[in-house]
């Protein structure tokens, strides 16, 4: 899905960007060097701030928690993304500058609808979460399914934070699928 988040929020050289909540880095760190932007990314985990260190040399990281306080100054950043993380809409628009853009990333409807049955539609809550600061700027769909074992399925399970049906096969094909949303800082 990290082609589909690059179409969603092309990048060029001059751009700086903000991965909140980036966990291991993966989509920062693949963004960046593609665009050859400088970028930046903040998490709680300092697990995962090292992984995406080790990965992601390049990119600066840091351990922060980014629902009370993202410690960059005003205006520093000309891009964020925000990826099934939690969202703190007045620090985000703190930091980018005027027109800056951000992308968010929700789980979808039919995101894991094997493993946790019909989810609900985020798109109108997330866009009300962010009214005041930001202009919205549309709205896009990725799904990808993939054939997964049981460990793998048991893995998926401990990273998400939603609720799962019982009693998942053995093998089976899992749906993702996310909400992809671009706002304009006012």
């Amino acid at each position: 899905m990290r082609g589909t988040v690059a179409a969603a929020l092309p990048l060029s050289a001059s751009d700086t960007v903000l991965d909140i909540g980036c966990g291991v880095g993966y989509y920062l760190g693949t963004l960046a060097q593609a665009a050859g932007c400088a970028g930046s990314g903040v998490d709680l985990s300092v697990a995962a701030i090292d992984t995406a260190a080790r990965r992601y040399p390049s990119c600066l990281w840091v351990v922060a928690n980014a629902d009370r306080f993202l410690p960059y100054a005003n205006h520093s950043c000309s891009a964020a993304i925000c990826i099934t993380a939690r969202m703190n809409a007045p620090e985000i628009h703190r930091v980018l500058q005027p027109g800056g853009r951000l992308l968010v990333a929700i789980p979808a409807p039919d995101d894991l609808i094997e493993l946790r049955g019909t989810g609900r539609d985020r798109i109108a809550r997330t866009q009300a979460m962010f009214a005041t600061d930001f202009a919205f700027a549309g709205h896009s769909r990725a799904t990808a399914s993939a054939e997964l074992d049981q460990q793998a399925v048991e893995d998926v399970l401990h990273a998400i934070y939603r609720p799962l049906q019982p009693q998942a096969p053995q093998v089976q094909r899992v749906t993702f699928s996310l909400d992809l949303l671009l706002f304009h800082s006012l």
